[in-house]
């Protein structure tokens, strides 16, 4: 099945795989697939995550084959399906799923977080629900599935400890978008302990663009918003739709915008580009964050 499929920046818009892995049924933004492969054998790592099937090399690259049922803890899946051959972080992951359903085109504004009653910030691996042909499709979190099997993929917040402080950071003020709580808290939490205190903090863009415009009403944009940090995939606004915004008013054009991704491939650099985001980083990068923060604010 082809994964790339071509949509204009900015839309709003995102291309979900619909997948299954017994008998229910979940799904994937396509800008983090790079193929979709029958099962091949594997050879088993000594001493791995239970969730790590082994790795093989489909045209001499090694890729970590993940048991996509293993991790939703319904049993381990037997030899055959399919991989879906994903890039995210900067990093090639195989899961192993069982069939595959479909592609659909859905807004942003159609994806419904889960609730307190299906996900804590600690624990939940879906990053939202959506309405397909009259059955509900779990987003899973694969950044969240990794780093539970991986730590060292997930945020190097340890790298805020060796950046030298600056008592201009604490004059700043920043607006963050992303919608994981504990993505969110992560980043806040570094930010402060990197000196940048004056921040607001969002769970999409829709929120982050009704703080902008509620600045502007009040006339206290030039003081209370002077940069924009912003995932990419969030629920009501992505961060693509978002940027499109904000370098389109006369009003907010001159804000820099970084977009904080584990989305940040080659082809969605260009997309930011585009757009007109001032920077772009993968999201282990969180020292190097502030290092961009540094240099659109302090330089």
């Amino acid at each position: 099945m082809d994964s790339k499929i071509l949509m204009e920046s900015g839309t709003n818009e995102l291309e979900v795989l619909e997948f299954n892995v017994s008998g229910n049924s979940y799904g994937i933004n396509v800008a983090k697939i790079k193929e979709i492969i029958p099962y091949q054998p594997v050879t088993p790592v000594p001493n791995s995550h239970p969730s790590i099937e082994g790795i093989f090399m489909p045209r001499d690259i090694m890729i970590t084959a993940i048991d996509l049922r293993n991790c939703l803890q319904r049993g381990t899946s037997e030899p055959g399906g399919l991989f879906i051959v994903t890039n995210f972080n900067n990093l090639d992951i195989a899961f192993h799923v069982d069939t595959v359903l479909g592609i659909h085109r859905v807004s942003w504004t159609e994806i419904t977080k889960p609730n307190e009653t299906v996900s804590t910030v600690d624990e939940s691996i879906s990053t939202g629900i959506i309405k397909i042909d009259n059955k509900l499709v779990i987003i899973l979190d694969f950044e969240k599935i990794l780093s539970d099997i991986n730590p060292e993929t997930g945020l190097k917040v340890e790298e805020v400890d060796l950046i030298e402080k600056n008592s201009k950071r604490n004059e700043k003020s920043i607006l963050i978008a992303e919608d994981s709580l504990l993505l969110n808290k992560m980043i806040v939490e570094s930010l402060k302990k990197a000196g940048y205190v004056q921040l607001i903090h969002t769970a999409n863009g829709q929120e982050a663009w009704d703080v902008i415009q509620d600045c502007k009403n009040k006339g206290t944009l030039k003081d209370d918003i002077q940069c924009v940090i912003t995932d990419i995939e969030m629920p009501m606004m992505d961060g693509h739709r978002l940027t499109k915004l904000i370098k389109t008013d006369e009003a907010t054009k001159n804000i820099p915008v970084i977009i904080f991704s584990s989305l940040v491939n080659d082809e969605m650099r260009k997309k930011g580009e585009s757009l007109g985001a001032d920077a772009q980083l993968s999201k282990p990068e969180i020292g190097n964050l502030v290092r961009l923060v540094d240099g659109l604010l302090l330089d």
